[in-house]
């Protein structure tokens, strides 16, 4: 059975049709709010925004995820946004996704089913399917809903893990905390540790898409590189990727946001759907959970990573050296480093 969320009174009448379409003949309990924990779920947010973005019920929904930490544990879940115009659906959805993630649910690669107000996101679905727009959103629901209720994420004896980074060891609180972690893990599993320092790699420039894919299905990328060498060979290998994120002005580094758009290539030929995300991310002041986002949408949403539940590491420390001696760190760490293995090995 699928649990159905849905916050909010009122809505258009396309998403309910959208919801009475893509669900037809799927069992299904609905709860317009959460005030208890959900467990071992298979969950369905559906949210609708006004002309504003606004959703109040929402907003009570995020509050009780954000404040019952394990409420959904064992939960694997999609979401859902309709709004009437071409502005923020898929902020809404980030942050209900990284809300859902730290309270225990897990996401499969592309959880995501969002409706602008044009649908002309679903131009592409359409073609393919030989429909119009409005099918094509609910074909896609009733995808999702399908892949909500079929996931079960992989379990392996001794899982590889790849961990990116563009950081310097002598400084950095982000490696400190990952070089932890690692140590924690023991020989549990195979990890393959890549830097990206500053001349390893261009970023993407945004090639045709048929020159994307012909370069993808060589197995490689226009621009070659450490991206071609090391790093695609690295993920197709890996079971799990790792990305160890310092905050740059509320945002993922440079480097790494250029391997992360490098990767499309491999995209082409490759599925992501049963490989893991984690993250490390370290802010100097505040700002954590916008970075944490940035994954969440580009490598869950966009690349179709799927997010374990407690994906990332979330910490605040500006001084070298400070993150290892924050209060209860080595607690964060125990917990971060069990879960990772807990989500791979099971």
């Amino acid at each position: 059975m699928l649990t159905l969320i849905c916050p909010g009174k009122t809505a258009s009448q396309r998403y309910a049709l959208a919801l009475r379409a893509g669900l037809n003949g799927i069992p299904c309990e609905i709860l317009t709010r959460l005030d208890g924990p959900l467990e071992n779920r298979a969950i369905l947010f559906a949210v609708p925004l006004d002309e504003s973005g606004v959703n109040h019920e929402y907003y009570d929904l995020l509050a009780f995820l954000r404040t019952h930490p394990v409420c959904l544990y064992g939960c694997v879940g999609g979401v859902m946004v309709d709004g009437p115009g071409d502005l923020y659906t898929k902020a809404a959805a980030r942050e209900l996704v990284l809300a859902a993630n730290m309270a225990g649910c897990t996401f499969p690669g592309r959880p995501l089913v969002e409706a602008i107000g044009s649908l002309a996101n679903f131009a592409v679905q359409a073609k393919l399917a030989d429909c119009d727009l409005e099918t094509a959103y609910h074909l896609a629901v009733r995808n999702l809903a399908g892949r909500i209720l079929d996931f079960s994420p992989p379990r392996l004896e001794k899982p590889n893990l790849l961990v990116l980074h563009a950081s310097n060891h002598a400084t950095s609180n982000t490696l400190a905390l990952w070089g932890a972690v690692r140590k924690r893990l023991g020989d549990a599993c195979t990890v393959t540790e890549i830097g990206l320092r500053n001349g390893t790699l261009e970023d993407c420039r945004g090639c045709p898409y048929t020159a994307c894919l012909h370069f993808g299905e060589k197995g490689g990328c226009f621009y070659g590189g450490v991206i071609v060498e090391n790093v695609y060979p690295a993920v197709r290998q890996a079971d799990g990727v790792i990305l160890l994120c310092p905050n740059y002005n509320d945002a993922v580094s440079a480097n790494l946001t250029a391997a992360i758009n490098r990767l499309t290539a491999l995209y082409r030929t490759t599925s992501f759907s049963g490989k893991a995300l984690f993250g490390i991310v370290v802010s100097g002041y505040s700002g954590g959970d916008i970075v944490a986002r940035q994954l969440v949408g580009a490598l869950c949403m966009n690349k179709g990573f799927y997010l374990p539940p407690g994906f990332c590491m979330l910490e605040t420390a500006n001084d070298a050296g400070a993150a290892m001696k924050l209060p209860g760190i080595e607690e964060r760490l125990d917990e971060f480093a069990e879960n990772l293995l807990h989500q791979l090995k099971g």
